[in-house]
């Protein structure tokens, strides 16, 4: 083995005995999607404490030293909106030095698709209030939760159009109306509305149901729900739902 020349050696000292920056801890921020009369929106919530107090941001809290980061994130969750069992995901760590003053924070961003039915807040401590905004109108948020939220609905566009998640945000029976009209708020397009219908059907993974609309203006509309042995196979398999 050669053996290292005494410059090379000092440079290794300086790099191992330099001093490092300090992680004050590790948190764990969520963007929880929802969707309501044809818009797609977001749970913001007002922090009650802190050097964010008063400001709102996304739903977030400490990982625990004996957490995993994917336990924590369902943890954090159901303290809020006492939802189990639920689809979440996995963005990224959010780095950057500066993210938050004064002190180092690494955050493991999440996004997950709520039914807004089923959703019910819990009182906490640190939180004043939350509530749904539309995503054409998020508001400055605190920290960098405005990145990790344009973050997330890139993540969630891409996802769409492979797997059918989207069904996670919608009642368990629905129309076809409300179905194209949830990938349009997520994908930011207008579809057209025979060439969606052909599609979705064609795929086989709705279920006609011999029921309609109740309690609408308008002329009643067929209900549908997803086939749950087709929606498992598709989200594991995988597919191509390009419009």
């Amino acid at each position: 083995m050669a053996s290292l020349h005494p410059k090379e050696i000092s440079k290794i000292d300086n790099v191992l005995n330099s001093p490092t920056p300090a992680v004050d801890g590790i948190s764990i921020d969520c963007v929880i999607f929802g969707f309501k009369k044809g818009s797609l929106e977001v749970l913001l919530v007002q922090h009650a404490s802190g050097e964010s107090e008063g400001n709102w941001g996304l739903l977030g809290g400490w990982m625990k030293r004996e957490e995993s980061a994917d336990d924590a994130a369902h943890r954090i969750l159901y303290e809020l909106t006492s939802l189990d069992n639920i689809y979440l995901e996995q963005l990224k760590a959010f780095t950057n030095p500066k993210r938050v003053l004064n002190r180092r924070i690494v955050t493991i961003g999440y996004y997950t698709l709520v039914n807004q039915e089923d959703y019910d807040v819990k009182a906490s401590l640190a939180v004043k209030e939350a509530r749904w905004c539309r995503i054409n109108e998020i508001p400055n948020l605190i920290f960098d939760h405005n990145e990790i939220l344009n973050f997330s609905l890139l993540q969630l566009q891409n996802r769409v159009r492979q797997a059918p998640i989207g069904f996670n945000l919608l009642p368990e029976k629905f129309t076809l109306l409300q179905l194209m009209q949830l990938y349009e708020e997520i994908l930011g397009i207008e579809l057209e509305k025979s060439n969606f219908r052909r599609k979705i059907l064609h795929m086989k993974l709705l279920v006609a149901l011999d029921e309609k609309q109740q309690d609408v203006s308008h002329r009643a509309a067929k209900l549908y729900k997803f086939d749950p042995d087709i929606y498992k196979k598709l989200t594991q398999k995988g597919f191509n739902f390009e419009f």
